[in-house]
């Protein structure tokens, strides 16, 4: 019997308000994770199916979390015929539209082994197209029209009026070629897999009702951050049963920048009238000073469901203040407080956090860091996705599953070098856009083929019987032969078809055989950095095995392994750190936590953004310091500058104007705390001196 005295009242009723719409206004460190974790094991607890309930979240760490405590508190699940476990599906929106897609995109036009593009195949789609149009004299940055287009997509096209007009018109003029350039490498990117799903429903209705009556009880996380098309899902699957529950808080709604549409929450009765709303209001994370600041802080934002957060953690601290003449000045000091801090109280690294508005605030910080010898964690850097031999594999396993990816293909049709020149592959490039069809499909043709001179021809066949190969291995079932006899190259007096027992050994077998492993070595001048190259690889391969079932053919195992790794943009950001000061942006930082956080930059034109004014945004800044302010458990330090370097020149500062939304009673600067100040310049006194200098 699962039992509830561990939940607060209000967070009882949430979970044990189970029938019809219900919305959880979940302020700040109100434990929403846990009532959403009860709320699914209490439906289990009182007779629903687990395979009835779904709960949709944006990030696969979150989703993870949730499975995880779900199985704590209902240990045992129940088995269906076929003998997989019935459990409730709990996952992010991408991931459960690839799951409906992978069933029935068929019914669009598109094959099962769809490749779902990541952003940096997608700005090479985007790149490809803008090259075939320069001549028209057509030049934008790709990041951009590639960032339009999504807003486009997503109903974001008043979001879009903002951007530069030349821009906002090239990627309209380009929208349906880049959509057909996808649909002819049989892909999709991130926003497709929603509206290909929206698409699904309304053009075949059966596997809208067929997911209905699959997810009886259906539940959103973090509702405040949907756009347009997410809540199109929801509300299609929710419209007849109405068994819809949403967690969210308004408060924390800062990414509009990307779509998120806060409507979705405060006008959640024109589509549920009947709607239950529960607050819930006590704190578990930060001390009531910190949240009465944070309370002044955000009601004077006008268009809000008003909530006020308490904690049963006592007054704490006041917050402090301080001032700084620049930024390394403020880099510098920051480091010192930290130091001292350990030094002298024995708090770690880690229990320290720097918020800061913009990514180039960074870099004061890190020199100061640096050269203190103090370690921290930049959230944000290079994703280990990102570098170049990760992508060279994710794109060789894309190859094996769908040869008509270009973007794929085109990556690592010469990697390591097989004869196949940039030349070359221009030349096929242009040979598939005559035929309205694919590279590989270019590749096999005998007319192109004759094209070229017999050498270079030898290669292109090469290359294509080395996929076509790798192709049919894959697709056998696993455990068919030892993965000893597996070649990966068509060899002299070789032609036996074996199939991997192991995925990693296959991976590990494939890179050393096909030549990579020797590039890398041959390539990088520091045999240092090519072993690290090597061992990046390997810890990706090591990962392999971990994905599918072992008897199912590997090339649905590697698919499963691409999903997951392309629907997952928080990997990267869960690696162990240490004993490290987190360095981070605002925008990152939601749904974290750490004991002493300290939020730099407050001045006009970081905080608030300068664009806030021109876009009408100031809202979403509040909003976003805010969610700053929430992220301290036990100290909260603000700092601004006089003065700060831009574009090589210090640049005068003003403080911003969320400042002066802080009661006086709970903010005191540093002088008047420090009998020492870290800076003597720091304090009140200079800082009035040093506005009216700069006034």
């Amino acid at each position: 019997m699962l039992n509830l005295n561990s939940l607060n009242p209000q967070q009882r009723l949430a979970v044990e308000t189970l029938n019809g719409p219900v919305l959880i206004l979940a302020g700040a460190g109100t434990g929403k994770t846990r009532v959403i974790t009860f709320r699914v094991a209490h439906l289990i607890a009182k007779g629903v199916a687990p395979g009835n309930i779904l709960a949709v979240t944006f990030t696969n760490k979150a989703a993870r979390e949730m499975q995880e405590r779900v199985a704590k508190l209902i240990p045992r699940q129940t088995a269906k015929p076929d003998g997989k476990l019935n459990r409730p599906t709990i996952c992010t929106f991408h991931s459960l539209c690839v799951r409906i897609l992978r069933q029935h995109i068929e019914r669009l036009g598109y094959k099962r082994n769809f490749v779902i593009y990541n952003e940096s195949e997608q700005l090479g789609a985007v790149k490809k197209i803008l090259a075939q149009i320069s001549a028209k004299g057509e030049k934008a940055d790709p990041a951009a029209v590639l960032a339009l287009l999504s807003r486009f997509k997503n109903g974001g096209e008043r979001a879009a009026v903002f951007a530069d007009e030349s821009v906002r018109a090239l990627a309209q003029h380009i929208r349906s070629r880049y959509e057909t350039a996808l649909h002819a490498c049989n892909a999709v990117d991130f926003d497709d897999l929603i509206l290909l799903t929206l698409r699904l429903f309304k053009e075949h209705p059966e596997v809208l009702e067929a997911c209905r009556a699959r997810y009886r009880y259906v539940m959103a996380d973090e509702y405040q951050d949907t756009n347009a098309t997410q809540f199109q899902l929801l509300h299609a699957l929710t419209l007849k049963h109405r068994n819809f529950c949403v967690v969210g808080d308004d408060d924390q709604s800062i990414y509009g920048w990307r779509g998120a549409e806060i409507g979705n929450l405060l006008d959640l009765e024109k589509y549920f009238p009947e709607v239950k709303i529960i607050k819930l209001e006590q704190n578990y994370r930060s001390t009531n000073t910190i949240l009465d600041a944070a309370n002044a802080i955000i009601k004077n934002n006008a268009r809000r469901r008003p909530k006020q957060l308490w904690s049963g953690k006592g007054r704490g601290d006041k917050i402090v203040l301080r001032a700084y003449t620049n930024d390394d000045d403020e880099a510098r000091n920051l480091v010192e407080q930290i130091e001292f801090a350990r030094r002298a109280h024995g708090v770690p690294w880690l229990h320290h956090a720097v918020l800061f508005r913009t990514n180039v605030q960074s870099r004061p910080l890190e020199t100061a860091f640096r050269t203190a010898g103090v370690r921290y964690h930049l959230i944000g850097g290079q994703s280990f996705f990102d570098r170049a031999e990760i992508r060279d594999f994710l794109a060789y396993l894309k190859v094996f599953i769908n040869p008509h990816d270009d973007v794929s293909l085109l990556r690592i049709a010469n990697v390591p070098a097989r004869g196949l020149s940039d030349v070359t592959m221009e030349r096929l490039l242009a040979a598939s856009q005559e035929r309205k069809g694919s590279v590989f499909a270019a590749m096999k043709n005998p007319a192109v083929q004759a094209g070229f001179q017999a050498r270079t021809r030898g290669s292109i066949e090469a290359f294509v019987e080395f996929v076509e190969r790798t192709r049919a291995q894959l697709g056998r079932r696993t455990g068919v032969a030892p993965v000893s006899n597996l070649k990966t190259f068509p060899q002299n007096g070789d032609r036996r078809d074996a199939c991997p027992t192991s995925l990693q050994t296959w991976a590990e077998h494939f890179l050393d055989e096909t030549g990579y492993f020797a590039e890398l070595r041959r390539l990088e001048k520091n045999r240092e950095n090519a072993e690290d190259r090597i061992r990046n690889l390997r810890e990706l391969t090591a990962t392999l095995d971990n994905f599918g079932r072992p008897g199912d053919p590997a090339s649905d195992r590697l698919q499963s392994f691409l999903d997951d790794i392309t629907l997952d943009s928080e990997l990267e950001e869960e690696k162990e750190t240490g004993d490290a000061v987190t360095l981070i942006t605002m925008h990152s930082c939601k749904g974290l936590e750490f004991p002493r956080v300290y939020i730099v930059g407050l001045e006009e034109g970081l905080m608030p953004h300068a664009r806030s004014a021109a876009e009408g945004t100031l809202d979403e800044e509040r909003r976003l310091f805010y969610v700053a302010v929430t992220r301290a458990m036990q100290s909260l330090t603000l700092s601004h500058c006089a003065g700060r370097m831009r574009y090589g020149q210090l640049m005068p500062c003003h403080p911003s104007r969320f400042l002066k939304e802080l009661p006086p009673e709970l903010v005191e600067d540093a002088d008047a705390r420090d009998k020492e100040p870290v800076n003597p310049d720091a304090g009140k006194k200079m800082f009035d001196v040093l506005r009216s200098a700069i006034q």
